[in-house]
This record gives C-alpha cells, sequence and structure tokens, in this order.
C-alpha cells in the first residue's frame, strides 16, 4: 500500500543497476513523491533490485540510489515503482518534484498566454498561485 501522495510529471530520468559502473538506460518517469518515484522501462527489474537514478531536468542533477518495490507489465514494457533509500534523498526528491512543476508552469505560460517567464519568475508566480495547494509531507497518509 503506498504511503506517500504521488504527483505526475513527465520528465526524463536515466536509471541502471547501482554500482554496476555504467551509465544508466533512458526512461520517462510518470510519478515522483515523497517516498519514491515510478518510470516506464523497457524492460522489468525484479524486486529489491537497487538502481542508481539520475533526473537531469534540474540543475544540478538529482542522483540517488533507490530499490525496486512493484513491477507492472503494461502493454508496451512496464511501469516500475522504487523507493528512496534515505530520508536526505526524499526531502531533496520533494525540491526535484517543486522544481519540476514550476517548469511545467513555465511551459504553460509560454504556450497557453504567449509569456515568456525566467525560471525565477515562473517561480515566483507558481508560489504565489500554485503552491498553497502542494500537499505538505507531514499530511501525506496512506493511500
Amino acid at each position: 500500500m503506498r504511503q506517500f501522495i504521488r504527483h505526475p510529471v513527465s520528465i526524463p530520468i536515466s536509471a541502471g543497476q547501482a554500482f554496476a559502473g555504467s551509465a544508466g538506460k533512458a526512461f520517462q518517469a510518470i510519478n515522483l513523491g515523497t517516498g519514491g518515484l515510478a518510470f516506464h522501462a523497457d524492460q522489468a527489474y525484479p524486486l529489491g533490485t537497487l538502481l542508481h537514478l539520475e533526473i537531469t531536468y534540474v540543475s544540478p542533477a538529482f542522483t540517488t540510489d533507490a530499490r525496486v518495490v512493484w513491477s507492472r507489465q503494461q502493454s508496451r514494457g512496464y511501469e516500475i515503482g522504487v523507493e528512496f533509500l534515505s530520508v536526505d534523498d526524499a526531502f531533496r526528491a520533494r525540491m526535484v518534484e517543486q522544481v519540476c512543476h514550476i517548469e511545467d508552469y513555465r511551459h504553460s505560460v509560454q504556450e497557453n498566454e504567449g509569456r515568456t517567464l525566467a525560471f525565477q519568475e515562473a517561480a515566483v508566480e507558481w508560489i504565489n498561485k500554485l503552491a498553497p495547494d502542494f500537499p505538505n509531507p507531514g499530511d501525506e497518509s496512506t493511500q
């Protein structure tokens, strides 16, 4: 049973065997939360597998190791769910999640309103308009 709220995202990530010393493969994250994330993959990973993740959508890139906690076969590939291994990584993931929301907001404003915002301008607008609706990790409950 899920313990944390997950938020939909559509961001590129790379994932590979932790400690393998090789570059990860490119995948698409589908949701991100305080406890972990889920992504589309072309292969299954056994439960308990340790993966090294990298999200370069933010700068500096977010990197962490995570454990595979579920895998679901889909019509095209698999959905893989991983949990972060440390509280620090969970906190950093929350920051990544907020940056992703701000970046999505910035793109939405450009597309829908024709306004080009610098990241800092988008962050101020997002905080003023949408941050109050961003769930507080202390309020997250079992889903």
